[in-house]
């Protein structure tokens, strides 16, 4: 949820001068953008990834502070509640072997927390819902010590009028419950991956984000289960929608966690514009500094979790750039299940943006959403409208369609053949088997009937660094 704050209120004055920063800065982005100020070259590889800490029972530990103290790395920070981490990737210019880099610092890092985690008789796992997590776990005694968490919480309760949040998912089973807080959210951890191109290829780069979003949420589905319900596939696409749901419902506005309103025209800048008109101040905090540092706009952007985010960033020479967050993936399986999703879609997010027919011409922004949700809801097995007016299983649109188009973006952006090789055999493999995080999870629970013996056979494959389908029931 970003960066600290330095206020423990607000006074309606703040919210008035926050607001007057980032009308300017929202047109100080758009102006620059148009003026060609952003980075015109380069395209560039990141990610983050979301663990939980675990105890010897398999169930939320809340040290995370004294783990990242221990940790001291500035690569590993906190996340909402205290049974939660953020594990970040140095980013890559996305060539050569930018692909191995990435999983070989990720797993070195990966290895060190498991090793300092053990030191305090706890376990790092990365999945998208722990099956163990019960609601009780998700209460503000589990918060982080972070100011910007707590105003967080208080000021999307404020613009509910103070009314709990309701969670209210129908899938394989049926979950209705209310909740005091927004710490349901901490139950929602993922693998996102960041982009950042040329700024005159940011818009389609995310229109073809939002048109792969279904497939690959249903490619990576690892989040089956909440609370021992089983849901949907991708339970973490619901569940976060409705954690940090702020809207009235006398007066309805754009929900915080969506899909989004639409595709993006010719201007890039046009969804920071969008957050100025649609969407309340969360956090009105001040932050001194030039107009084009964008702090104010930044801020407010890191409030609004579209499921692809546009954000603004700055090069060592400090000129600003645009990059895409795709946040439809869940954390885990494996490492290599995680990188190997990153480059499909690095791959091929780049043909589709770079196709002579736009594909948002021929696959409407309600179409891509109604997909989206699908995915999520059902996997693989979902059924999805493509380009040419088909619905075919999820499955098979990523085998014979969308494989092939990632092979072929990771070639033309000069990544090492062994390594576009290697990723690929891992999503080809788990598309032969059928078998994803959310597949496997399902398959030994109908087995074993047991989320303990789940929980810790996961933990033990996940060690092991395979890939999922290759991971026994």
């Amino acid at each position: 949820m970003g960066r600290e704050i330095g206020s423990d209120s607000f006074s309606a004055d703040d919210f008035a001068r926050f607001q007057q920063r980032l009308v300017l800065e929202t047109k100080h982005a758009h102006d620059a953008c148009a003026r060609g100020e952003f980075a015109t070259e380069g395209v560039v590889a990141g990610f983050e990834l979301e663990a939980w800490l675990i105890d010897e029972r398999l169930c939320p530990v809340p040290r995370n502070v004294s783990f990242l103290a221990r940790m001291a790395s500035p690569l590993v920070v906190p996340e909402l509640s205290r049974f939660n981490v953020e594990l970040n990737g140095t980013p890559q210019p996305l060539h050569g072997a930018a692909l191995s880099q990435l999983e070989s610092e990720l797993t070195a890092t990966w290895q060190r927390c498991l090793q300092v985690a053990g030191e305090d008789d706890a376990a790092l796992i990365a999945i998208g819902t722990l099956p163990t997590v019960r609601e009780s776990d998700l209460s503000l005694a589990s918060m982080s010590p972070s100011r910007r968490y707590a105003m967080l919480n208080e000021q999307i309760l404020r613009l509910r009028g103070g009314r709990p949040l309701t969670l209210d998912i129908a899938g394989i089973e049926e979950l209705c419950a209310t909740h005091e807080d927004v710490m349901l959210e901490a139950a929602t951890t993922s693998f996102q991956a960041h982009l950042q191109i040329p700024a005159g290829e940011a818009a389609r780069t995310y229109n073809a984000s939002l048109i792969l979003a279904a497939p690959l949420v249903a490619l990576a589905a690892n989040s089956p289960f909440l609370f021992e319900r089983a849901l949907w596939h991708e339970t973490r696409i619901p569940l976060f929608e409705q954690a940090v749901d702020c809207s009235d419902p006398e007066h309805p506005r754009h929900l915080r966690v969506t899909f989004g309103s639409g595709y993006l025209g010719s201007d890039p800048t046009a969804c920071f514009a969008e957050n100025l008109s649609s969407y309340a101040v969360l956090l009105p905090y001040e932050v001194p500094g030039p107009v084009h540092a964008y702090a104010h706009l930044r801020l407010h952007n890191g409030t609004i979790w579209r499921w692809n985010r546009m954000l603004i960033g700055f090069d060592a020479q400090e000129r600003p750039h645009l990059r895409v967050e795709q946040r439809v993936m869940p954390a885990g399986p494996s490492i290599i299940d995680m990188i190997a999703n990153a480059a499909f879609y690095y791959g091929a997010v780049r043909m589709l943006a770079s196709r002579a027919v736009p594909p948002e011409t021929q696959l409407s922004f309600a179409d891509a959403r109604e997909n989206f949700y699908r995915a999520a809801r059902d996997g693989l097995a979902a059924r999805l409208l493509w380009l040419d007016g088909r619905s075919v299983p999820a499955a098979e649109l990523l085998q014979q369609v969308l494989l092939p188009l990632a092979r072929e973006g990771l070639r033309q952006l000069d990544l090492l053949a062994a390594d576009v090789e290697r990723y690929l055999q891992v999503i080809g493999e788990r598309l032969q088997s059928g078998r994803n995080g959310a597949a496997w999870q399902l398959a030994h629970f109908a087995r074993h009937r047991d989320f303990i013996r789940l929980t810790a056979d996961y933990l033990d494959h996940q060690r092991r660094l395979a890939p999922v389908h290759e991971w026994p029931i």
